[in-house]
């Protein structure tokens, strides 16, 4: 997304993290999946760890290159948490040694936050296994091992990894048989969840999301009574609906010591048959992205975005190290103290209001290359991670580097295969691309028509452009709106994916500002064949989508007169 002031360099390098994809972590990852099948603690089990909560300091922990300390903030419990900060070819590995029964089932877990925070037991006697979290607000990592025949310790540890700032852990334990030095009682069943709402629906689909539950390491979702889906975080989409119909949901809150009370039921009707992807989008929408960098416009928070936006896209994931993959940092510091619990919490607000939250790839200053088969499932694993982790509904696709038609669309595809029909695809290429549809980014478009919901072509900072009646005209017009999206409606996209992209203010973008009268103007003509310029399409597309902003933030600092004019209008279409 083209803007007059780019990202400052310090936020570019502060948010561009190392990642590091080792074959040991992707072991260890599955075999943490597989412990997760075995038998739960049983009620006369013990936490054996000592010191599990830092209380005591470093007591009975031991941290590489005295990498760790212990700190009052931030904390998952009590008083105190451990920090440990990676350097040079160091990753901050703590450890202690529990001691155990031989021939025990074992789970071990901790609530940890940072870049990358691993946590696993060695010295198990037969498997020894691990797991680990990207996620840099507080969250449990959670895995099971068994001891073998003459087992009696093990030795429990966590960790970053190279390159990446300090993480935290607090409140870890090894429940299970008492080994001689346990510290503290079995878990107790979590409580029942609250909370339960419908996020979203489709023909075949519904999106459920709900308040998170304190010890809860898992959640089961129910289908009028019947256990159809088990998660870990706190939302989850059911497929396979039929349309037009009602359903009634319940979730239960689950760990090693049971599930919790189904909560109160709600009820989803799933939409009729047919339409592109969108999920549960109205008619007619509107889409602003929201800047998680400060460059001058208004800082926001996602809730601070006004309601007249149904698409809210998130601006921008950045490129890993790993062909095709895609990352996220909120900036907290640039926000204002914005917190990742906060950013996660205001978007399931606004999704609990009908609004869709997305995360967009790229931008002006985006390098993201999906070129071949790897880079492709690479992008399609990221996103959808992102979307678990965040709650997005779904993807922007604005790469200004150039697209490959091919391995995007394979990309797109894996992902909506992830994510379920519900899933947003938004596009916002610049004018060039949607010249002909021989253009990588048109081909896109076409290769996932079935499943893309809306592309918001960028009328600004183009020179002049060819409209479907083979003239020239230039931006800046009514006509250079209407004659350059009758290329898009021509060339085979569903009036509902066509939307009209401009810029909030004229701070917004180096060139291409038009009035919102301009752009009402423009709906007019492309909707009703009234209001236009020279240039009238040859049919009335009453079926399009809407309109689209950069930025969010930009509005708010010009009074939000663009979503005030726009909004209330794209809302009022046929």
């Amino acid at each position: 997304m083209p803007r007059l002031i780019p990202r400052l360099a310090s936020r570019h390098a502060g948010q561009r993290r190392i990642r590091i994809w080792s074959a040991v972590a992707s072991l260890a990852t599955a075999l943490a999946m597989a412990g997760l099948a075995s038998a739960p603690a049983s009620a006369a089990d013990v936490n054996n760890v000592k010191n599990p909560g830092f209380e005591s300091g470093l007591s009975n922990w031991t941290c590489s290159a005295a990498s760790g300390t212990t700190v009052s903030s931030p904390v998952h419990s009590g008083a105190a948490a451990l920090k440990a900060t990676p350097a040079g070819q160091d990753y901050a590995q703590c450890s202690q040694t529990v001691a155990v029964k031989a021939n025990s089932t074992y789970t071990l877990s901790a609530w940890v936050q940072g870049s990358y925070t691993y946590l696993g037991v060695t010295g198990t006697g037969t498997t020894d296994v691990s797991t680990w979290t990207p996620n840099t607000s507080w969250t449990q990592l959670s895995t099971t091992f068994t001891t073998g025949a003459s087992t009696t310790s093990v030795t429990v540890w966590t960790h970053g990894w190279y390159g990446q700032p300090a993480y935290y852990a607090d409140d870890v334990s090894v429940y299970g048989p008492d080994g001689g030095g346990g510290s503290g009682p079995a878990p107790t069943v979590p409580a029942t969840p609250t909370g339960l709402a419908v996020s979203g629906t489709t023909s075949s689909s519904a999106s459920l999301s709900w308040s998170a539950v304190s010890g809860a390491t898992g959640y089961n979702v129910y289908q009028n009574g019947t256990k159809v889906s088990a998660v870990t975080g706190a939302s989850a989409t059911v497929t396979g609906l039929a349309a037009s119909t009602s359903y009634s949901f319940q979730v239960s809150a689950t760990n090693s010591a049971g599930e919790s009370a189904k909560s109160s039921a709600v009820t989803a009707t799933t939409t009729a048959s047919g339409g592109s992807g969108g999920g549960s989008l109205p008619k007619h929408a509107v889409t602003g992205y929201w800047q998680n960098f400060n460059n001058g416009a208004t800082v926001q928070k996602i809730s601070d975005v006004p309601s007249s936006y149904d698409i809210i896209a998130v601006a921008f994931a950045d490129a890993t190290s790993t062909p095709g993959a895609v990352s996220f940092t909120l900036d907290s510091a640039g926000l204002g103290g914005y917190t990742v619990d906060q950013f996660k919490a205001d978007i399931q607000a606004k999704k609990a209001a009908g609004k869709k939250v997305i995360i967009s790839i790229g931008g002006q200053n985006g390098t993201i290359s999906v070129s071949d088969s790897a880079s492709a499932t690479n992008f399609a694993n990221s996103v959808y991670s992102l979307m678990q982790t965040y709650g997005f509904d779904g993807v922007d696709i604005d790469l200004e580097n150039g697209i490959n038609a091919t391995y995007m669309s394979q990309a797109l595809r894996s992902l909506s295969s992830k994510a379920g029909s519900s899933l947003i695809i938004t596009m916002a290429p610049q004018t060039i691309d949607m010249q002909s549809t021989s253009n990588g980014y048109f081909q896109t478009a076409l290769n996932i028509k079935d499943i893309l919901t809306v592309v918001n072509m960028q009328y600004y900072n183009s020179g002049s452009m060819l409209g479907c009646d083979g003239k020239v005209y230039s931006q800046g017009s009514v006509d250079f709106l209407t004659a350059l999206a009758c290329i898009q409606l021509q060339g085979g996209l569903s009036p509902s994916q066509v939307g009209l992209g401009l810029p909030a203010s004229t701070s917004a973008a180096g060139s291409g500002y038009v009035s919102p009268t301009v752009v009402n103007n423009a709906l007019d003509c492309l909707t009703k064949l009234t209001n236009c310029g020279s240039f009238k399409p040859s049919t009335a597309y009453p079926d399009l989508r809407g309109a689209m902003t950069w930025s969010t933030n930009w509005d708010a600092a010009a009074g939000n007169a663009w979503s005030s004019s726009v909004g209330a209008h794209v809302h009022a279409l046929p």
